[in-house]
């Protein structure tokens, strides 16, 4: 869900003494920037101060209201709940949330509850007050309420003076902006509850979040229950189980993902269809191990930079790391022998299983996992290669995101504060990247700090058929570890140069991806990915040997195709297999098997006469060209 953008741009300059709710008049203002700072509008100015209005339709102006709410839903548990005690209340990208320590977790029937008392508390229209202390009064202030948690962040804080904000009986430790007054919310939903650790460190106590959403207008907050629904109707991880594409057991353990045959239909169709796809465009496949000695990882920096997200072991007393990335063993192949300027580009590529150790907290079904294979590729260039080797691997993930019908976004994440490599490396990385979007005509946003720890990336968002966001495909961009690893080409001028490595995934992770396929199509698979593509129905026995065959002759043919010759009603089987998504039915009975023909059903209740032939050459047809 986007936000219009409505913030006025007008910009005032104001006169002393003044507050900015006496200059900024109109219901929808409910903050201000001056000289570029965000706040509220109680705040009183000095003259001659750059004034700039902040509209709640504004995506800042929706973070204050959202903000906001959090605020007075704590208020609302507090005054339910006393032994509830708040810890954080931060606004997010479709809503806001609240962690609460407290031994009994919230229930559904709590939530009812807790919107009934923000509504009170809206309709008293309290003022949001903000009050500068001292950090040790703030400290004293709330370990006297009892709140160890917000004593815990004020000590964490360097500045010796914070900032405290309160409507009607509640008082937080918060920076702020704020609206006016709690009357200011219009329209707000509670979500749902959910567990969640302290600080995100599964280390520390589980507490109780609790997930809300509030928007400028009603219209738009129903707008997005509307979304959220349909978003709930393709939650890939019902689907799994309905669809029987997956399981995840305690036993096995969490983040481990556990393919039934469906789903291991679906992933195989898309490594054949990857492997073929790379073969044609000059890629070799290779295949590396699990595990490799921990010394590796120490020379590529990972040891340094990406431990808290390893595993490791010993073999005959010595560390081995469980590979978390498939980089290592295409570095090794590239040094096996002496390279010539004339062998590159090489690009090396492996459907490899890696394994991450990601906390608890944020594993979701397919989506984040602890164990998941890639189609990871890495190309070895000369330096005056890399620009058209960056364009090429975006034509691939055009071609292959038009397939699967998405469109799709780009922003360029750069150097974070773990890294490694130099200052002139990066940027002529990141220049790179740069010149290959803009060589393309792409538009791209810049995700400061949030590149890989060995060089900066292109992050692709697809956008699915509601219009979510999916992090899926990259392109990262590298000098260091070659470097490392003392990797090297011979130039024509007979010298050792360095070459340098692109590091990059179209699907991303084959789990991932899947997910996403999942939510995006629903659960109706096209026919070409379709783990069962045609179910053929006897209406009688005596079609069965005949639909029998019909099967076989399919099969014979490359088409994934069931039989369902049970004494059932046609109506019954039919509505089993639209439940299943599959794309077609084929119903025989005794007019087609006379006429050697089927009555052809698709998803959607289309219905026709053909002849198994026409049918086998549909469903061929429909298998992609690569």
């Amino acid at each position: 869900m986007e936000n219009k953008e409505t913030a006025s741009s007008k910009k005032i300059i104001t006169e002393k003494g003044r507050t900015l709710k006496d200059l900024l008049a109109g219901p929808d203002i409910i903050a201000a920037r001056v000289d570029g700072r965000l706040v509220d509008l109680s705040t009183r100015l000095d003259e001659g101060k750059e004034v700039e209005p902040i509209s709640v339709h504004s995506k800042e102006g929706l973070e204050i209201l959202r903000h906001s709410t959090a605020h007075v839903m704590a208020e609302a548990v507090k005054a339910l709940f006393p032994d509830a005690r708040p810890t954080i209340g931060p606004a997010t990208d479709d809503g806001f949330y609240y962690d609460f320590d407290r031994d009994k977790p919230f229930s559904y029937e709590d939530l009812a509850i807790i919107e009934k008392k923000m509504s009170e508390i809206i309709a008293a229209d309290k003022p949001f007050s903000r009050k500068e202390i001292s950090k040790e009064d703030a400290i004293r202030y709330f370990a006297e309420q009892n709140e160890p948690y917000k004593v815990e962040i004020l000590n964490d804080i360097e500045d010796d003076t914070v900032s405290l904000y309160t409507q009607g009986d509640f008082t937080d430790l918060c920076r702020g902006p704020h609206i006016p007054s709690t009357g200011y919310i219009k329209a707000f939903k509670l979500l749902s509850v959910a567990g969640a650790y302290w600080r995100g460190d599964e280390r520390n106590k589980m507490l109780q979040r609790i997930y809300g959403t509030a928007f400028a207008s009603k219209d738009e907050l129903d707008d997005y229950l509307d979304f959220l629904e349909e978003s709930k109707k393709r939650d890939h991880r019902r689907l799994g189980r309905e669809l029987e594409l997956f399981m995840m057991s305690d036993e096995v353990g969490p983040g481990l993902i556990i393919y039934l045959p469906k789903g291991g239909m679906v992933r195989s169709i898309l490594e054949d269809f990857e492997k073929r796809l790379h073969l044609k465009r000059g890629y070799n496949i290779v295949y590396g191990p699990g595990i490799l000695r921990g010394e590796l990882w120490k020379i590529s920096g990972h040891m340094d930079n990406y431990r808290e997200n390893m595993y490791f072991t010993e073999v005959d007393n010595q560390l081995y790391g469980i590979k978390p990335m498939n980089c290592l063993a295409h570095i090794l192949i590239y040094r096996s022998k002496i390279r010539s300027y004339r062998d590159l580009p090489l690009r090396y590529f492996e459907l490899g299983t890696v394994t991450r150790h990601e906390k608890s907290g944020v594993l979701h079904g397919l989506l984040r996992v602890r164990q998941f294979t890639q189609d990871d590729a890495h190309i070895f260039c000369m330096p005056d290669q890399l620009i058209d080797e960056i364009v090429s691997i975006i034509n691939l993930v055009d071609e292959v995101m038009a397939l699967f019908g998405f469109d799709y976004e780009t922003e360029i994440s750069t150097r974070p504060e773990k890294s490694i490599g130099t200052d002139e490396d990066w940027e002529l990385a990141t220049s790179a990247l740069k010149q290959a979007l803009e060589t393309k005509g792409l538009d791209y946003d810049i995700n400061e700090g949030d590149g890989a720890f060995y060089g900066p990336k292109i992050d692709i968002k697809l956008k699915d058929a509601i219009g979510r966001k999916w992090q899926c495909a990259t392109i990262q961009c590298d000098f260091s570890l070659p470097q490392r690893f003392d990797l090297s080409y011979i130039g024509q001028d007979g010298r050792k140069h360095r070459p340098v490595m692109l590091h990059r995934v179209v699907l991303g992770t084959i789990e991932r991806f899947m997910g996403v396929l999942i939510e995006h199509y629903a659960g109706a698979f096209p026919v070409w990915l379709a783990p069962v593509q045609v179910v053929v129905m006897s209406i009688t026995d005596a079609q069965r040997g005949y639909a029998q065959g019909i099967v076989e002759k399919l099969k014979e043919n490359d088409i994934r195709a069931e039989l369902d010759a049970r004494n059932e009603k046609i109506g019954y089987k039919v509505r089993e297999a639209r439940s299943m998504k599959v794309p077609y039915m084929a119903i025989v009975g005794q007019r087609e098997m006379d006429e050697d023909t089927i009555t052809l059903r698709d998803r959607s209740g289309r219905q026709e006469k053909m002849s198994i032939d026409g049918l086998i050459s549909r469903i061929n047809s429909s298998v992609p060209k690569i």
